[in-house]
């Protein structure tokens, strides 16, 4: 329910900005133009990617693997943590590179990670289970 809330409420906040944007430049090109300039609009667009990828993962997630065990939910909560802490260790590292295509690449390494934890969690159990269920 919380997670619905925000994903709404980062839904609104962004269409608040467009409209913002839109509303005061009147054409498409000066609003991105304006949006790309702005640094609080930019966060917002990058909250409201975040959560796109959120959504995504949990769609996938749903597809390809149904309802998560409590044990496969914990390891990748465990898991999560330390591929996080290691990532923001490279960011220190990578400074200099830090851009919006470097930051997207994190992420789609970290989404990768998740989903290759949690087939090897499933798999792991499909190997222990004597009956295995579609």
């Amino acid at each position: 329910m919380r997670s619905l809330v925000l994903t709404g409420f980062s839904f609104m906040l962004t269409a608040s900005v467009i409209g913002n944007a839109y509303y005061q430049k009147k054409q498409f090109y000066p609003s991105v133009v304006y949006i790309t300039k702005s640094n609080p609009s930019m966060a917002v667009m990058y909250v409201q990617a975040l959560v796109f990828v959120v959504l995504m993962g949990k769609m996938l997630r749903a597809v390809f693997f149904g309802q998560l065990r409590a044990a496969e939910m914990e390891h990748l909560i465990e898991r999560s943590w330390y591929a996080v802490t290691e990532t923001c260790l490279a960011f220190t590292v990578f400074r200099d590179d830090f851009s919006p295509r470097f930051v997207a690449l994190f992420t789609l390494l970290l989404f990768l990670k998740c989903f290759h934890w949690l087939a090897e969690d499933r798999i792991d159990y499909m190997e222990r289970s004597p009956t295995i269920s579609w």
